[in-house]
């Protein structure tokens, strides 16, 4: 899978879009096909951001496990810090509880923190402040992981088609979606033995708890 046919409709639009005098076809385009032009890129742009995500879920699927002993919580913390540019200018309240070491794939769970944290930052746009939180609790004997906000949720009747991918749950004008991120999430979950189900409320929040199988 290659992403230069898509690098090459950029340059075309970029090259009708340069305002400089060099330009012949910038100058003859008025309102109408400059929308047009955006269209093109914001689909570009979307199909670019789908086969990463493609590539990404393939990779988890191919990918040798590489057991190791990791740090959740220095693991949050750099995943936020490289999230940095869709935080700036947010009020987002965040509470990270105490997070254990566990025995498992760095980069999957790494990948497993970037795509719920990035969801949650996506889906409390609408709130100031954004509430959102990242903990672990032992129940049952079992240590279970949770992930919360407090945005814009989603109807439970949908549940069931939350790891599926290409599955919509939100209108396209309000949220940019790909549909691969939470079917990435389960299949890494997957690989280390543990399981994760999601529950909110329209309007009121998401919560994501997953197990780790047998990562001690």
């Amino acid at each position: 899978m290659t992403r230069r046919p898509l690098l090459g409709a950029v340059g075309l639009r970029l090259r009708l879009r340069l305002p400089d005098s060099a330009n012949l076809y910038a100058s003859n385009l008025d309102e109408k096909p400059q929308k047009y032009l955006h269209r093109i890129n914001d689909a570009v742009t979307g199909m670019s951001c789908l086969i990463d995500d493609l590539l990404k879920l393939s990779k988890v699927t191919r990918h040798e496990l590489r057991l190791c002993d990791v740090s959740l919580g220095a693991l949050v913390e750099e995943v936020l810090r490289e999230m940095e540019s869709e935080t700036t200018n947010r009020n987002i309240e965040w509470r990270i509880d105490s997070l254990p070491v566990v025995h498992c794939d760095h980069g999957l769970m790494k990948q497993l923190f970037a795509n719920l944290l990035s969801n949650t930052v996506k889906y409390t746009r609408p709130r100031d402040p954004a509430a959102i939180e990242v903990g672990q609790a032992l129940i049952g004997g079992e240590r279970v992981y949770l992930v919360r906000d407090n945005g814009v949720g989603f109807d439970m009747k949908t549940a069931g088609k939350l790891f599926t991918a290409f599955q919509r749950f939100h209108r396209a004008e309000d949220f940019e979606w790909t549909g691969i991120g939470l079917a990435t999430v389960q299949r890494i979950i997957s690989r280390h033995g543990g399981r994760i189900w999601g529950e909110a409320e329209v309007g009121k929040g998401t919560t994501f708890r997953f197990t780790l199988g047998n990562t001690r």
